[in-house]
């Protein structure tokens, strides 16, 4: 069996709060990308996990593709076994989901594969507790999410043309939050901008949209802001850092304009990615 991971961006981020357990209350609209991760699925005694496409990513226990099997495993009472690959095209600490997005595709492939008959509710209450962005990826579709992301609502939205940079290294998502604690940042209109979206609107969703942990990240990461302004001036409707980064992507109203992007600046940054919303 051969499924799909696909990375997600947020077109906007607001924290609306805090749990006594500390999770943040997020309040957030996000739509899958092309660009994916690949698991393939093959028959075996045991479980175990191979990664190809990106060093420094560990196979062993702690990762969430066996972490999501040993759940699923756990919760449907089996000892099936599973040898899986993971073909990497999702970069680590980006912002892009690609840890959920494999660990919902393990689950929605898995399921299939044990014939477990788990509906799409129940993977995602096995799911949230592996990480919060992981119903997300189970829905795998434009999406408002609250709660601590497992409050999912459809919205509607657009194939948009993206070029993703990453131009420096990743924050922890614990920085990011104390940083935004200790700042006053304005809330994105998300109601506002979830009609852009429907209306496929870039420059309206310029106006409304936002993601308050970028305004917490760029003093700790300048580059953020600079990738930003450079997307701008290279022809970016509307550009903006994705969670809790650090990639920061441009959405353009054109293939042809992003085309030209990316090949202005796939020399300036050794991590640029030319890909496009998913539906």
């Amino acid at each position: 069996m051969e499924i799909q991971a696909r990375a997600k961006i947020n077109w906007t981020l607001d924290a609306v709060g805090k749990r006594t357990d500390g999770y943040h209350l997020l309040d957030m609209l996000m739509q899958p990308l092309s660009l994916c991760d690949t698991l393939f699925i093959e028959p075996a005694d045991g479980l175990s996990l191979r990664i190809d496409g990106m060093d420094g990513l560990s196979a062993a226990e702690d990762n969430l593709v066996l972490r999501a099997a040993k759940a699923l495993r756990e919760a449907a009472g089996v000892t099936a076994g599973a040898s899986i690959r993971l073909t990497k095209r999702i970069p680590m600490g980006a912002g892009l989901g690609g840890g959920s997005a494999d660990c919902a595709a393990a689950l929605k492939g898995l399921n299939d594969f044990w014939q477990l008959g788990f509906d799409l509710e129940k993977l995602c209450q096995i799911g949230v507790k592996l990480g919060a962005d992981v119903p997300f990826c189970l829905h795998d579709a434009p999406r408002r999410a609250r709660g601590i992301g497992e409050l999912l609502s459809p919205i509607r939205s657009h194939v948009f043309p993206l070029v993703l940079v990453q131009p420096c290294e990743a924050l922890s998502t614990k920085e990011v939050f104390t940083a935004y604690h200790q700042s006053a940042i304005a809330s994105p209109d998300t109601e506002k901008a979830a009609l852009a979206l429907a209306a496929g609107d870039l420059r309206a969703l310029k106006a409304c949209a936002g993601n308050v942990l970028e305004s917490a990240s760029i003093p700790l990461r300048p580059e953020i802001a600079e990738a930003k302004k450079t997307l701008y001036e290279s022809g970016a409707a509307f550009a903006q850092m994705t969670g809790s980064g650090s990639v920061v992507f441009g959405a353009f109203e054109t293939d042809e304009a992003a085309d030209r992007a990316f090949y202005s600046l796939k020399s300036r940054y050794p991590v640029c990615i030319r890909t496009q919303t998913a539906l």
